[in-house]
C-alpha cells in the first residue's frame, strides 16, 4: 500500500510542476466519528492551488491520514480551476463575495499598495496572480467559507472588454466615461 502511495505522490508532484501550479494547505482538521469500539480518528484538509497568473482553485480532501487527505484536496483544487480577471496587477472592480456566513470586500487598489487581505484570502489572491488589492471580511472568519466567498467574488469579475460587449459599445468608450466618473465630472 505505501509504495502506491508513493507512486501516487510522484504523479502529484510531477502534475504540479508540468502547470507551473504551487499549491498552499489553508487549514487541516481532525474529526472523530464516535462508533461502539470508541472514536475513529480521520482528517480533512482545505487546499488552494494556483499558476500566479489568473487561475486558482480548492479543494477539499478527506482520509485517514493527513498526506493523504492533502493529495485529494490537491487533486480537487486542480479540477476545480478558474480563471480570474487582473487588469494592472488588479481587480478590474469593486465586488461582493457571500457564501454562508463568509461576507467579503474586494476594492482594486494602486500600483505598490500589495495585497490587504488576511488568512485564506490573502493565499487565494497571491495566487491567482493579484498583486494590489484591497479586501474587508465583513462577516465570518471560517476558512472553509471564506475560501468560498473569496471564489464567489472573484467569479463575479469581468473585464471592461466583457462589459463593453454586453452593453454593446465600444470598450474605449466604456473605458473614456469610466474615467470622466471617476472623476466626478
Amino acid at each position: 500500500m505505501s509504495e502506491n502511495n508513493k507512486r501516487d505522490n510522484r504523479k502529484e508532484k510531477s502534475a504540479l510542476e508540468e502547470n507551473n501550479l504551487e499549491e498552499r494547505v489553508v487549514a487541516v482538521n481532525r474529526v472523530a466519528k464516535v462508533v461502539k469500539g470508541g472514536r475513529r480518528f480521520s482528517f480533512s484538509a482545505l487546499i488552494i492551488v494556483g499558476d500566479k497568473n489568473g487561475k486558482v482553485g480548492y479543494g477539499l480532501g478527506k482520509a485517514k491520514e493527513v498526506p493523504d487527505a492533502i493529495r485529494k484536496a490537491s487533486q480537487e483544487a486542480q479540477r476545480s480551476m478558474i480563471s480570474v480577471k487582473i487588469e494592472h496587477g488588479t481587480i478590474p472592480h469593486q465586488t461582493l463575495g457571500e457564501f454562508d456566513a463568509g461576507k467579503i470586500l474586494f476594492k482594486p487598489a494602486g500600483e505598490g499598495t500589495g495585497i490587504k487581505a488576511a488568512g485564506a484570502c490573502r493565499s487565494i489572491l497571491e495566487l491567482a496572480g493579484i498583486k494590489n488589492v484591497l479586501t474587508k471580511s465583513l462577516r465570518g472568519n471560517n476558512p472553509h467559507n471564506i475560501v468560498k466567498a473569496t471564489f464567489a467574488g472573484l467569479k463575479q469579475l469581468r473585464s471592461v472588454e466583457e462589459v463593453a460587449k454586453v452593453r454593446g459599445v465600444e470598450s474605449e468608450n466604456l473605458r473614456l466615461k469610466t474615467r470622466v466618473d471617476s472623476r466626478g465630472l
